[in-house]
């Protein structure tokens, strides 16, 4: 398998914890991965970027404009702004929760309602909804591991649900497992529905 797969979103999401499960998961299943994220305002609610490179054909970690398979937005945003990313035929998976990032200024009035039209225009996409899919877990915290969920659910991650599990068990704390694994399992149940 050969997937480039780019996760963006805003400083506090849990972006680079999604990352790192999907890296480590494609290692997991024997792949070779480069993964780089940029982090620069992360702490200030800032754009938070990384790139998951899965298989032989990638000698770089950053994945080249028009080189992704699949992106994974956890603001509306940000799926915009790096929609550009984006393979003719790869699919989004986008949140439809705005979380203002820094990178807006000071617009007034966001909502991510004209962000997830303008998505649903240019390519393939599921849309998700952090506050319903989070609310049976009480916290929209747990995204990060959902829409992993939805991602594998939808037959786009391209590495199997068990060992995208095992991994999650491996690197969550413990006292978040069971939740973090009732999250995972929504999220795919969801991808399933697409």
């Amino acid at each position: 398998m050969n997937k480039d797969i780019m996760i963006c979103g805003v400083g506090g999401q849990g972006t680079v914890l999604a990352s790192k499960i999907i890296a480590a998961s494609a290692m997991d299943e024997g792949y070779t991965v480069h993964s780089a994220e940029t982090i620069g305002m992360a702490q200030r609610g800032g754009p938070v970027t990384s790139h998951v490179r899965i298989g032989d054909d990638a000698f770089s970690p950053l994945i080249p404009i028009g080189g992704a398979d699949l992106l994974i937005a956890f603001e509306p945003s940000e799926a915009v702004r790096n929609l550009k990313y984006l393979k003719k035929d790869g699919f989004v998976i986008v949140n439809s929760v705005p979380m203002k990032p820094t990178s807006l200024g000071s617009s007034e009035g966001y909502d991510g309602k004209a962000e997830i039209e303008f998505v649903k225009s240019k390519c393939s996409c599921l849309i998700v909804n952090s506050d319903e899919l989070c609310a049976p877990f009480g916290s929209s915290k747990f995204f990060n591991v959902a829409v992993l969920g939805a991602a594998s659910g939808s037959g786009e991650l391209g590495i199997k649900k068990k060992t995208i599990c095992d991994e999650i068990v491996k690197i969550v704390p413990e006292r978040f497992k069971e939740k973090n694994l009732a999250a995972f399992a929504a999220g795919y149940k969801l991808g399933e529905e697409r």
